[in-house]
């Protein structure tokens, strides 16, 4: 293997990977926690917008319609949920805390999905 290639984390089978941490086994399980001040920053960072979070989430339900995740289309209106709540004037964070948490614990198994996930969830710790 080459010192400088990296081709990041590819998990099959019974694996769970949560951003940097990956468990493998028949019982894979990852426990990956963000302590406060750990949330996700934009590029000058500045915690992400609620419009930025926004399309975070247009882009989560975009990766989930073109997989092949079995509660996919629930998962989708929730997330569009979200969307509409960030559209609100003041947006209620605590709902978008249990939207986010939710959509990290339903899709372990989905690599892309729950790293993006964890991503959102992270944003929306910010608001």
């Amino acid at each position: 293997m080459h010192e400088h290639s990296n081709d990041g984390v590819i998990a099959t089978g019974n694996a769970q990977v949560r951003n940097a941490v990956v468990a493998s086994g028949s019982n894979a399980r990852v426990d990956f926690r963000v302590t406060e001040g750990e949330g996700a920053r934009a590029a000058d960072g500045r915690p992400p917008t609620p419009q930025e979070i926004s399309a975070l989430l247009a882009r989560f339900v975009e990766e989930l319609r073109r997989s092949d995740h079995p509660e996919r289309d629930d998962l989708a209106e929730f997330a569009e949920d979200a969307r509409e709540e960030l559209a609100a004037p003041e947006p209620r964070a605590g709902k978008l805390r249990r939207v986010a948490k939710a959509l990290v614990e339903a899709v372990p198994g989905f690599t892309a999905l729950a790293s993006l996930a964890v991503t959102i969830e992270e944003a929306v710790r910010g608001l």
